[in-house]
């Protein structure tokens, strides 16, 4: 089975190859493997291990070190990613989710750009199931309550011994949607200031006078890891589909548009009195 990471891996030995002109059949008998192992590893259905990846940067001419460091730790994260035994995998309500949360568990930082709604990792149970309810999606009142279980559980990385750094921009509209109504949305949004208070959130807004900016076709997640060579891996979700951006060149494009359009944004304590002053006013 592919994942997110073993893609990402995979798609750069398949780069490295093709640069260095050398057949995939060549790149077999190097490691001692056969053509299938190689198409495996190319499509990132299988984890890699070290020697593989020393060796065959060696033959596909990779002289930096820091980049032989990266791939190897793509590799590392892949593996773990794997061997994760993790909560979501004994929850149907996760769906299509259940590989981003996979990522999130092993993630060390997530930059998530927000137009529309509050991000999941600082919602209220009442305002998750609202969300739900008004997807239309589901009508069972056990399943959406599953769901808003799944995202609650989430928020469990935002505290603990090694918690998640989380950075979120939110569009002001955000703050001013009434989803679920007033009371739900006033409490959402007192929330919300309690949670910027942790060490390792910072949450910012995006005014209404801030114009047109960067990040304006749609919201999305950038998630970081560990390692010293940045890997970051892009999650895109729409309403008809789950987008992963491993390509890193779009990546990069991603992490400029957010780093843009937070230069635009509040500053954070000014951030915190405009949600203070519509949560004072809504009703």
């Amino acid at each position: 089975m592919s994942t997110v990471l073993g893609r990402k891996l995979g798609g750069e030995l398949l780069r490295l190859r093709d640069a260095s002109a050398k057949t995939q059949h060549q790149a077999a008998e190097v490691i001692s493997a056969t053509n299938s192992k190689i198409v495996k590893m190319e499509r990132g259905w299988v984890p890699m291990r070290d020697p593989d990846i020393r060796v065959l940067c060696e033959f596909y001419g990779v002289e930096d070190p820091k980049a032989v460091a990266r791939l190897l730790e793509l590799a590392k994260l892949d593996r773990d990613r794997r061997k994760a035994k993790g909560w979501w995998q004994h929850a149907p309500q996760a769906g299509a989710m259940a590989e981003y949360i996979a990522m999130e568990d092993v993630a060390t930082g997530v930059r998530a750009w927000q137009q529309a709604l509050i991000p999941g990792l600082l919602q209220t149970p009442e305002y998750t199931r609202a969300v739900v309810v008004s997807e239309g999606l589901w009508q069972d009142p056990d399943e959406i309550e599953g769901i808003v279980d799944v995202r609650m559980k989430r928020q469990d990385r935002l505290s603990g011994a090694e918690p998640l750094q989380f950075y979120a921009v939110i569009g002001e509209g955000a703050l001013h949607q009434q989803v679920g109504g007033p009371e739900v949305m006033r409490a959402q949004l007192q929330h919300l200031l309690k949670m910027a208070q942790l060490p390792n959130v910072r949450v910012q807004v995006l005014p209404f006078r801030a114009g047109g900016h960067a990040c304006v076709g749609g919201s999305f997640n950038i998630l970081s890891f560990a390692e010293t060579e940045a890997v970051d891996v892009v999650h895109v979700d729409s309403i008809a589909a789950t987008v992963w951006v491993e390509n890193d060149a779009e990546g990069t494009t991603y992490s400029s548009s957010f780093e843009r359009t937070a230069r635009l944004g509040l500053a954070p304590r000014d951030s915190l009195r405009l949600i203070e002053s519509i949560s004072e006013d809504m009703h």
